[in-house]
């Protein structure tokens, strides 16, 4: 189960696996991590085994599905991690093979797309692992992982309740409105025999409290939607309304007299002189 049969895959799994484990083991802690792992791991290889079942009693070719098919590898625990960090640092920009820049959140699909094309072409063994493993992976994180810190009063909450790790986000708008409704439906019959844990904080009873875990993943979140709403305020403030030329913005006009100001105290003075000295020269020629 956690074999690799490839020294390439081999390589693959040594330089991700431990470095984005001890990552996780910061935030949550290492009985969190250990839960994430035994999970993950545990209940997709589970998952392929019952579908190999499924498939041999439809098919009766015990050679090719019970005994043909051996699952291996760390691929199941792979694309979980990068769901992990989707709900952590989905905006984070990293370099795939040096040279091809993404974002996190866009891995996980990546992944999976690899998967579906490799198993629609005859490849079920081991790439099936991938599908449970993503699934399983965000099933936990969004309603069974624990959180219980002072942040929140003593509170115990589960899992991820935010409309930007729905089930939905994962897929084009095109399927969102039959995933909404088929994930409902799963939902109500989960929650009516009690197979989901609630807490104070659930967003489906009304009272949703960010977790603390993934605090950080709402800063980048809450960050590309700013950018994004600044980028289109730009976008409209450049491009022209509706495509008709921009009128020219032309400077106020200043009235004449606001433009000359007050007259000046020296022609005051001026003309203040000259009314006395012909005033003087008036009493003088009276006197004579």
């Amino acid at each position: 189960m956690f074999v690799e049969t490839s020294v390439w895959e081999f390589i693959g799994t040594m330089i991700f696996v431990p470095a984005s484990l001890k990552y996780l083991e910061r935030l949550w802690g290492s009985m969190e991590t250990l839960k994430f792992i035994v999970v993950s791991v545990a209940f997709s290889n589970i998952i392929a085994f019952g579908l190999n079942w499924i498939e041999f009693v439809a098919t009766r070719n015990a050679d090719l599905f019970l005994y043909g098919m051996e699952y291996h590898g760390q691929m199941a625990l792979q694309i979980a991690i990068l769901v992990a960090f989707t709900q952590l640092i989905p905006e984070h920009q990293v370099q795939v093979f040096g040279f091809i820049k993404t974002r996190v959140k866009t891995l996980p699909m990546a992944y999976l797309t690899l998967s579906t094309v490799l198993c629609i072409i005859g490849f079920q063994c081991p790439w099936i692992v991938i599908q449970f493993g993503w699934f399983v992976g965000w099933v936990y994180l969004r309603f069974y992982k624990k959180h219980n810190t002072d942040t929140l009063g003593g509170t115990v909450t589960y899992g991820d309740r935010s409309e930007t790790f729905s089930l939905v986000s994962w897929f084009p708008p095109l399927l969102h409105k039959p995933l909404t409704h088929l994930g409902n439906f799963v939902y109500n019959i989960a929650t009516r025999f009690h197979l989901i844990p609630t807490s104070t904080g659930d967003v489906e009873i009304g009272s949703y409290n960010q977790v603390p875990g993934s605090a950080r993943a709402e800063a980048e979140r809450r960050r590309a939607l700013a950018l994004k709403a600044l980028d289109q305020r730009l976008a409209n403030s450049a491009s022209p309304v509706g495509g008709s030329s921009s009128t020219p913005i032309h400077a106020p006009r200043i009235p004449p007299q606001a433009a000359t100001g007050p007259p000046k105290p020296l022609n005051i003075e001026r003309q203040k002189t000259a009314g006395s000295d012909a005033s003087e020269k008036g009493q003088a020629g009276e006197n004579q």
